[in-house]
């Protein structure tokens, strides 16, 4: 009798273990068929509402920014009659190009446009060529002038229009650079720059040292690692900075209005002023005709640039 028991337990067992496997499989086939979990409807519910109450926001926001700019188109074509009309239409009921006649007839504004292109591309252009070594020695070059030059990026941002404008007109004066687009190209790329540093430290920050050191293993010195190892893949964020400097450059007006006199020099953001009145009054029509018309090169520029960072995303991404 002790001895058939556990051949009893033993006869048992495996089919225990048997059915056992079926359960398992079972449950396993369950959780295939049935894939991961299911949500609850509460949690699904709460999803949904979290994703549309973003959806929304993203709209308000996306409204915000796009009317201001769509209703200076629809006053762009309005007729006069419906510019003094005392109730304010949202479309233009009858669209004519008669503000952008008199836009052009009123001021110079094709000159105005060269005018801010040279100034603007010519700063956005000098301020990556200079702030392109200056933030790789920032970076790869640890040392005390490296932090107070970091220290002077930040600090310089801080600096209002107004409290360095007098020093800066004498300065101009002295090298005789008043009045003359070569003082303002000047003026603009020291103003950008310290912002051009401060973005591309973090992309050169990004590319990894061992390249550089393979670079030197193959014989590169500094200047042809540089040109030929990082600068593609800087390429994003010399996109990126560029852009950031021409708008910034393009849409500047405290110091083009006061460095600027001669008509025949000004930018367009100073041609817009001559917009206004004796007493203030605006002449709506060729106002809103001549700022979209302002506004169609930075936007032409960042269309056109948006694409090379895309690319340059890309490119970094496969080199890397």
């Amino acid at each position: 009798m002790s001895g058939s028991v556990p051949v009893g337990r033993r006869a048992e067992r495996p089919g225990a273990a048997a059915g056992g496997r079926a359960a398992g499989g079972r449950a396993a086939g369950g959780r295939a068929a049935g894939g991961r979990a299911a949500v609850p409807p509460g949690r699904r519910a709460r999803r949904a509402a979290g994703r549309t109450g973003q959806y929304l926001a993203l709209l308000c926001y996306l409204v915000f920014l796009a009317f201001p700019l769509l209703w200076l188109l629809s006053t762009a074509f309005k007729s006069p009659r419906e510019l003094g009309s005392v109730d304010p239409t949202w479309l233009p009921a009858h669209p004519t190009l008669a503000n952008f006649r008199a836009a052009f007839d009123q001021q110079p504004l094709l000159r105005s446009g060269l005018n801010s292109l040279l100034v603007a591309g010519s700063a956005a252009l000098i301020s990556v060529a200079v702030a392109v070594p200056a933030a790789y020695v920032m970076v790869r070059y640890r040392s005390v002038l490296g932090r107070l030059g970091t220290g002077w990026v930040l600090v310089s941002q801080m600096f209002p229009f107004v409290l360095i404008i007098i020093p800066l007109f004498l300065v101009l004066r002295s090298a005789r650079l008043i009045d003359s687009l070569p003082g303002l190209i000047v003026v603009y790329v020291v103003w950008n720059l310290p912002f051009a540093l401060w973005m591309l430290q973090g992309y050169v920050r990004a590319v990894p040292p061992s390249l550089e050191e393979a670079a030197a293993v193959d014989g590169a010195g500094r200047w042809r690692t540089l040109r030929s190892v990082v600068l593609p893949l800087l390429t994003p964020g010399l996109v990126a900075t560029l852009m950031f400097s021409f708008v910034t450059a393009w849409n500047e007006f405290f110091f083009a209005l006061v460095l600027l006199k001669s008509p025949e020099k000004q930018t367009m953001s100073v041609i817009l002023t001559h917009f206004l009145g004796a007493e203030g009054a605006a002449d709506l029509g060729p106002l809103a005709a001549a700022s979209i018309l302002a506004t169609l090169p930075s936007l032409l520029f960042f269309g056109f640039l948006q694409r090379r960072l895309a690319s340059g995303i890309l490119g970094g991404a496969v080199k890397g």
